[in-house]
């Protein structure tokens, strides 16, 4: 049952996107609605491959999207569920545009199932579905600095690629993948091989060098600590939660398809509240 006190935004991110609602709850009570309707719309385009049956459909349900972004900043927002606390949060904390246009464009690329090319093309991908929606949430929450948008490109890569490789059991089972087709092949991985969801060396090199690659991006992005403002901590946690992702994996022996990973991290709540009362993301 629905709590009464979470707004429908609230109730479908912690249904649906568990990790990003707990990252809200620490941030401030008039800031917390529009996190959740920003958390929301990204879900709304995030979703669109898995409930189309076609790509001409999936363009559609990306324009309609699109169109509902120009009619917030036309003034004339559609009567939506997740629309309307957007068009309050674009009012309220002046989201730009641009980022919001970014979060749609950048789930094109779910339409196509071909594997990235490389890991340089998978950490494009990672920075375009993930980095726009975190400096969202940093202007949600007042924060511009410089240094904290560069942080949040960075933690926005790096979890986005630890949740790719959380999904590898997922999207093998619907035959397909996001790993980077280049480094599959060089480590004898061949796709057929991840549909069986059995554990290979190969995979697990190649989860390997892409957990690296998400350590790599939390380095960067916590090594602008000196200019990032407290207040931008609730946008910046999902940084703790891809290291307790990556870290699982490791333990793991980065084998995607372990059982372990499978289960929600017990210390989820526990090292994010430890987190947000120390300050360091």
């Amino acid at each position: 049952m629905a709590s009464p006190e979470l707004s429908y935004c609230g109730q479908e991110v912690r249904r649906h996107d568990n990790d990003r609602f707990l990252t809200a709850l620490f941030a401030p009570a008039d800031a917390r609605e529009d996190l959740f309707a920003l958390y929301a719309f990204n879900m709304e385009v995030a979703k669109t491959r898995e409930v189309v049956s076609q790509p001409i459909l999936g363009q559609i349900r990306l324009q309609w999207w699109r169109e509902s972004v120009e009619g917030i900043f036309a003034g004339t927002p559609r009567q939506h569920e997740v629309v309307q606390p957007l068009a309050r949060a674009v009012a309220r904390a002046g989201l730009s545009r641009h980022l919001l246009d970014t979060v749609i464009d950048a789930r094109e690329a779910d339409l196509d199932d071909a594997p990235p090319a490389s890991l340089a093309c998978l950490v494009s991908y990672a920075e375009a579905t993930s980095a726009p929606l975190v400096q969202l949430a940093l202007e949600a929450l007042g924060v511009r600095e410089e240094a904290a948008r560069a942080a949040g490109r960075h933690v926005g890569i790096a979890y986005a690629l630890s949740g790719i490789l959380r999904a590898v059991p997922f999207l093998a089972r619907a035959h397909r993948t996001r790993l980077p087709a280049d480094r599959m092949a060089a480590l004898g991985v061949v796709e057929p091989m991840l549909y069986d969801l059995k554990p290979h060396p190969g995979l697990n090199a190649v989860a390997a060098e892409v957990a690296a690659e998400a350590r790599r991006h939390l380095g960067e992005a916590r090594a602008l600590r000196g200019g990032v403002p407290r207040a931008a901590l609730p946008a910046l946690l999902p940084a703790t939660l891809a290291e307790l992702y990556l870290d699982a994996l490791g333990k793991a022996g980065h084998d995607p398809f372990a059982d372990r990973l499978r289960l929600p991290h017990p210390l989820r709540q526990a090292k994010l509240g430890w987190r947000a009362l120390t300050g360091r993301w």
